[in-house]
């Protein structure tokens, strides 16, 4: 059986990706391995074991070119209501929020975000299939 357990994004800058990650979703550095020319942070919470790694070329100094192929990460919470306030609050710039159905019957509510580097980032209330 395979197990999920993390998923790469590159990034312009460590501390400004860093201090987003952990204000919009409570992720904190759960290890971080500096090499000559790049560094590699892996980011977690107390929710899930799953990581986000963030990966900093030292030498890169222009945004990267997101393409049209990249999707987005998606998290869950408890209370979708209240992250949307909290973010709002934090000036995080959420979407508002939306209903989501298939076939007439509910399936999501979710709000996106982005971050710094412009990646999309979907918060969805906990429910159904999105646990």
């Amino acid at each position: 059986m395979a197990k999920a357990i993390h998923s790469m994004i590159r990034v312009l800058n460590e501390a400004r990706s860093v201090e987003f990650y952990e204000k919009a979703f409570g992720l904190k550095v759960a290890d971080r391995f500096a090499f000559e020319g790049f560094t590699l942070v892996y980011l977690r919470n107390a929710e899930a074991d799953f990581e986000l790694e963030l990966t900093i070329n030292h030498d890169r100094t222009e945004p990267y070119a997101l393409g049209d192929g990249y999707g987005h990460l998606a998290f869950a919470v408890g209370d979708l209501d209240a992250e949307h306030a909290r973010f709002t609050t934090l000036g995080l710039a959420p979407t508002p929020l939306k209903d989501f159905a298939h076939n007439g019957q509910p399936l999501a509510r979710f709000f996106f975000v982005q971050d710094p580097d412009g990646y999309k980032i979907e918060v969805l209330q906990s429910r159904g299939r999105y646990k």
